[in-house]
C-alpha cells in the first residue's frame, strides 16, 4: 500500500480480518482488498455494499488491518467514519455486519440505513 492514499476510520475486527484472509486464501488470490461503500437505495434511503474488488480508485481511502486492505470510496467516507465491521459464525447469526455510529435510522433487516 502506498502512502499516498488517505486513510479512513472504519474498523475491521480481527474475527472479520480472519473471515476475509479465509476467503481469499480459497480464491487462491493475494491481489484483492475489501471495498466497503454506501450507495443510494434500500427502504431507509442508503444501502451498504462490501465485497473484493481488486483497483484503487482516485480518492479511494486505505487502511491495512493485519494484511487485509480495507478500501472505502471518497463519497462513503463520511457515512462511514467510525463504523465497525464484524463477522459472526454462531447458530444465530452467520455473515458480516456493520455497526455504523453514522446511522441515525436502519432497517427491520438491517441491510439499509437513514
Amino acid at each position: 500500500m502506498s502512502d499516498e492514499f488517505a486513510t479512513h476510520e472504519v474498523l475491521l475486527t480481527d474475527e472479520a480480518a480472519s473471515k476475509v484472509k479465509s476467503l481469499l486464501e480459497q480464491e487462491g488470490r493475494d491481489d484483492l482488498r475489501l471495498r466497503v461503500s454506501v450507495s443510494p437505495g434500500g427502504c431507509s434511503g442508503l444501502i451498504y455494499s462490501l465485497y473484493f474488488d481488486e483497483r484503487i480508485l482516485d480518492g479511494d481511502a486505505v487502511r491495512d488491518f493485519d494484511g487485509v486492505e480495507v478500501v472505502v470510496d471518497r463519497m462513503s467516507v463520511p457515512y462511514l467514519n467510525g463504523a465497525k465491521i464484524d463477522f459472526f459464525d454462531t447458530i444465530e447469526r452467520q455473515g458480516f455486519t456493520i455497526d455504523n455510529p453514522n446511522a441515525q435510522s436502519t432497517c427491520a433487516c438491517g441491510e439499509s440505513f437513514h
